[in-house]
C-alpha cells in the first residue's frame, strides 16, 4: 500500500474514533426517553413502597458507581419522600436480565407507584436528576 493511502485510512479512522467518541460521551449518563421498563417491583429492590425511589444498579468493578452512590445519598438527603437504592448486580444478575441493564451505573427513578419515570444509564448529572424529580412531583401534584 502506498504511503499516502496509508496516511489517508489512519487519517479516516482518527476521524470516525473522534466523531464516535463525542457521540457516546454526548449520551453518557443522559436521561433516556421512552423507559423500557415500565415498573419495578420495589420490596424486590429493596425500596420502600410508596416512595419515590432513586434506584442505582452497580457492580463491584464499576469505576464511578461509588461517585454516583454519593451524589444519589445526598440527593434523597436533601428531598424528604425520596430513597436511595444500591442495587448489586454482581450478586443479582438477574435482576439486570428483568429490567435490561446492559452497563453500570445505571440509574432508575422510581415514582411511588413505581412506574419507572427516568432512566439514566451511565454517571447522570445531578442537574439532571433532581430536574427529573422536581417533573416527577409536579406530575404527582397535578393527579
Amino acid at each position: 500500500m502506498p504511503l499516502t493511502s496509508a496516511l489517508l485510512v489512519v487519517m479516516a479512522l482518527s476521524v470516525l474514533a473522534v466523531v464516535l467518541g463525542v457521540i457516546w460521551r454526548a449520551r453518557d449518563g443522559r436521561r433516556r426517553s421512552g423507559v423500557d421498563t415500565p415498573s419495578a417491583d420495589l420490596a424486590e429492590l429493596g425500596a420502600t413502597a410508596g416512595r419515590v425511589a432513586l434506584v442505582q444498579f452497580s457492580t463491584d468493578t464499576c469505576a464511578r458507581c461509588p461517585q454516583v452512590r454519593r451524589m444519589l445519598q445526598g440527593i434523597a438527603a436533601d428531598h424528604p419522600g425520596v430513597d436511595h437504592v444500591d442495587v448489586d448486580l454482581t450478586h443479582r444478575p438477574d435482576l439486570a436480565r428483568r429490567h435490561r441493564v446492559l452497563s453500570t451505573p445505571t440509574v432508575f427513578l422510581v415514582d411511588s407507584r413505581t412506574t419507572v419515570a427516568a432512566r439514566f444509564v451511565g454517571a447522570p448529572r445531578r442537574a439532571d436528576v433532581e430536574a427529573a424529580l422536581t417533573e416527577l412531583s409536579v406530575l404527582q401534584e397535578a393527579s
